[in-house]
């Protein structure tokens, strides 16, 4: 009777252990990244999300080329989820604003971009400025743009004939978020 009280009670410690331990997610990995959009080193990993939404456009003159016009980004609108499919945050602008649900927030001034493949937008990575409020985005010191689909320029004409006409075009990226270790 001892024994099968021991036993029962260690194989219920032992379920009751592997049910606490939360799963471990690999470290994301910088490895395959272009150079210019790898994050410094004394850095790690505080988020991953993924972005899903669109990008505004509008067609302009271009800058000292008389004449000329092209597709300007505007601003993004996108919802943060994290890996489970949960949202997190939102992204949105101008000024570009990453925001998580607890209303932390920040702003970013681009330090690099890459190039992605064709008809998505560019890798990128931006230092972020302090952060307003306390929460997820405090601390958060860098952000790196991986692993887009779409949201490049529209293929459709820009000229003086639309001159103001603004596109939508829909994107996917993920958005690694890091702090200083």
């Amino acid at each position: 009777m001892m024994i099968r009280t021991a036993l029962a009670t260690a194989a219920i410690s032992l379920v009751a252990a592997c049910g606490s331990m939360a799963p471990t997610m690999p470290a994301y990995s910088q490895a395959g990244l272009p150079a210019t959009v790898q994050v410094p080193a004394g850095h790690k990993v505080a988020m991953e999300t993924v972005g899903v939404g669109e990008i505004t456009y509008e067609c302009r003159a271009k800058a000292n080329d008389a004449g000329q016009f092209e597709w300007v980004f505007v601003g993004p609108n996108a919802k943060l989820l994290d890996r489970g499919g949960r949202q997190v945050g939102r992204y949105y602008g101008p000024p570009a604003t990453w925001e998580a649900m607890d209303g932390s927030k920040l702003t970013a001034v681009q330090l690099a971009v890459a190039p992605a493949m064709a008809g998505n937008i560019p890798l990128q990575l931006v230092k972020a400025n302090a952060a307003m409020g306390t929460g997820a985005m405090q601390g958060v010191t860098h952000i790196q743009r991986v692993n887009t689909q779409g949201g490049a320029a529209p293929a459709a004409p820009c000229s003086a004939g639309n001159m103001a006409a603004k596109q939508v075009v829909r994107y996917q990226a993920d958005y690694i978020f890091y702090k200083a270790m």
